[in-house]
């Protein structure tokens, strides 16, 4: 349980920090990268960010593969 106890604060710490980096975020373009797809219909919005979901998981699963070490 220990080693739950200490992922789960981690997680915490990593979902604070995203969302406090949010509007910093949004400058850089993230969410707008080549490769999302928008569809935009006079009364519906669609809105599926491939190229940015590829480029978080990408960055997470380093951080994680380091963190392991």
């Amino acid at each position: 349980m220990n080693g739950l106890g200490r992922f789960l604060v981690v997680l915490g710490i990593v979902l604070v920090v995203l969302g406090l980096a949010m509007p910093w975020l949004g400058k850089l373009g993230l969410g707008r990268l080549p490769g999302d797809i928008l569809v935009e219909r006079e009364n519906f919005t669609f809105y599926f960010p491939i190229a940015t979901s590829l480029l978080i998981s990408l960055v997470l699963s380093l951080l994680l593969w380091l963190l392991g070490r």
